[in-house]
């Protein structure tokens, strides 16, 4: 670790590195505990399927069917919503809080319609259908195509304060 060095005036020129702001608002969206045991079913049919040639090709089967099943639900279950520095990080997407409107809190019926016969096809979803409620925020950037971004949210009154928090901070 270097030290900081000393200027002619007796102070330090190295100036304190700046810390990244912690997350107003941060959720994983991570599969059920029931797909869990999916997994646990798949692997065991990789076994069985290739019980009829040993046991090292069946312990074969069960490990690479398993591995393979646990890495598709742990990729699917790896969506992150957090609201930092001002802006709303969705999966993929970094959208400043300036070019957000104001969220509306779904619950559990309107989010279905939401995802359903209402969807927008040029709207930005980060949905999983195992959530049940959701967060729907209009997009006010007139330069951008996407008339909404539509979050599925465990907690989505939090999520929803803080993004008006983030709105009135930027503002």
């Amino acid at each position: 670790m270097q030290q900081p060095s000393a200027s002619s005036s007796g102070q330090s020129s190295a100036q304190p590195a700046a810390q990244p702001a912690a997350p107003a608002y941060d959720e994983r969206l991570t599969a059920p505990g029931s797909w869990w045991v999916i997994v646990f079913l798949f692997g065991l049919s990789g076994g069985l399927i290739m019980l009829p040639l040993g046991t090292v090709p069946m312990l074969g089967g069960l490990i690479v069917a398993a591995a393979l099943a646990a890495s598709m639900v742990s990729s699917y279950g790896s969506a992150r919503i957090r609201v930092v520095a001002g802006s709303l990080v969705a999966g993929d997407a970094r959208i400043p809080v300036a070019a957000l409107g104001t969220p509306e809190v779904l619950d559990a019926e309107e989010a279905r319609a939401w995802r359903t016969h209402r969807a927008d096809l040029r709207a930005f979803m980060v949905m999983r259908s195992y959530v049940p409620r959701a967060v729907r925020v209009e997009v006010t950037d007139p330069s951008d195509p996407t008339p909404y971004v539509y979050l599925s949210s465990r907690d989505p009154e939090a999520l929803a304060a803080a993004l008006e928090a983030a709105r009135g901070d930027a503002a």
